[in-house]
């Protein structure tokens, strides 16, 4: 199943409404496990992003539209990236 690693940032409205986080937080690892995922990391962090989150999902169509229902809350704005672990990439290496 691929990795996905999820870069947010609180919008203005995420910020004043932060309190509500936690809830928002396992609310969407929730959606992750309805959708036949599992969130692997959940960290919030300082630097250019608020937080760092990353999910084994089945799709990037199941990661796509569980993105874009956090992003139409309006909270959160994340920016995505997808991953393979070691040995995955090793197998593709091998190709080369």
């Amino acid at each position: 199943m691929p990795y996905y690693v999820l870069l947010g940032n609180w919008t203005e409205e995420g910020v004043r409404a932060v309190k509500q986080a936690p809830k928002r937080a396992e609310a969407f690892h929730a959606a992750v496990s309805a959708a036949g995922g599992k969130v692997l990391l959940d960290l919030h962090t300082m630097g250019a992003y608020d937080f760092v989150t990353v999910v084994e999902l089945p799709s990037d169509e199941v990661l796509n539209t569980l993105a874009l229902r956090s992003g139409q809350q309006g909270f959160v704005r994340t920016t995505t990236l997808k991953g393979w672990n070691l040995a995955e990439f090793t197998q593709l290496t091998q190709q080369l």
